[in-house]
């Protein structure tokens, strides 16, 4: 299914960056002209780009609390001393950001909607102007891309949700998100490295096992881990993978990407900076589950701001 949305559906000018961040100057980061960057709600919660670097810093500050303090993520001096988890791409990626509008008013201050979750998406178009994606330093996608050389291609990454969001409605809210983003900007493929936390492949055994014997994307969508950094997935043989105690295994995003109808690279990395095993997610939008798109609207319409 190629998706082609009206002509008011598509942003007035490209999402891309304008420039590094200045420290200390919140100018707009995105020019969307008269784009309203809000793609959703639902209750408190709210679905929207980031507009501003202060927004981006937010987006930032949640990764790091998850990443870093939460998770096994080792940081650098300057991750230290800032309390943020940031790289290059930040400053060329658009983020979603899904707000909590329901937070208490701090005295003499204005309430400002908490930041709960995040995902960070980068258009081929973009990344082409910037030297590619960040998956080519994991997995060599060259070939995947050059052979739909008529689709458009997104990157997703950098997703995290504070504890206290991890449920359906909030997941959901943020696929609302990525399913309007893909719409207006007639996204033909999604593409990413999800990962699984702990980086000795024995213990992950099971759900790396999975993923290659059962959802190992087809031949026209495959693409390897780089040679050095390829770790086999393959730990047990097929016959030995439950694929119910499996899918218990994986964490809620890789299973939420299996159910909508994404498929597996070949090969995981080890990331030890962030202390996880990374998988490489390829979905075609043609591939989607339609009861998933049924879900959302095909015009994504169901949490519409």
């Amino acid at each position: 299914m190629n998706v082609s949305p009206s002509n008011e559906m598509m942003p007035s000018a490209p999402f891309q960056a304008l420039g590094k961040f200045i420290p200390g100057v919140d100018r707009p980061v995105r020019d969307y002209g008269s784009f309203d960057p809000i793609l959703g709600r639902i209750g408190s919660l709210e679905v929207r780009l980031a507009t501003t670097a202060k927004e981006i810093r937010r987006a930032q500050r949640l990764r790091f609390k998850v990443f870093y303090e939460e998770m096994s993520a080792s940081p650098n001096g300057a991750a230290l001393l800032s309390r943020r988890d940031v790289d290059d791409y930040d400053w060329i990626c658009d983020h979603i950001l899904v707000l909590d509008h329901d937070v208490k008013r701090k005295p003499f201050r204005n309430a400002t909607p908490k930041v709960v979750g995040t995902y960070r998406l980068l258009r081929q178009d973009v990344a082409n102007r910037h030297g590619g994606f960040y998956t080519r330093g994991e997995y060599d996608i060259a070939p995947l891309i050059r052979s739909h050389p008529d689709l458009r291609f997104l990157e997703l990454g950098r997703s995290c949700v504070l504890k206290p969001y991890r449920n359906k409605r909030t997941v959901e809210l943020l696929w609302h998100g990525i399913w309007t983003y893909v719409l207006r900007n007639r996204i033909d493929v999604m593409i990413g490295c999800a990962s699984l936390e702990g980086t000795k492949p024995q213990d992950l055994a099971l759900p790396l096992s999975f993923l290659h014997h059962y959802a190992a994307a087809p031949a026209e969508w495959q693409a390897r881990a780089l040679p050095g950094r390829f770790t086999a997935m393959d730990v047990l043989p097929k016959e030995a993978v439950d694929p119910k105690a499996a899918l218990h295994a994986l964490p809620p995003l890789i299973k939420g990407y299996l159910r909508i109808g994404a498929t597996f690279g070949t090969g995981a990395v080890i990331d030890r900076q962030f202390g996880t095993t990374d998988v490489l997610v390829v979905l075609p939008v043609s591939a989607i589950n339609p009861r998933y798109i049924d879900h959302f609207g095909p015009t994504a319409n169901r949490h519409a701001a």
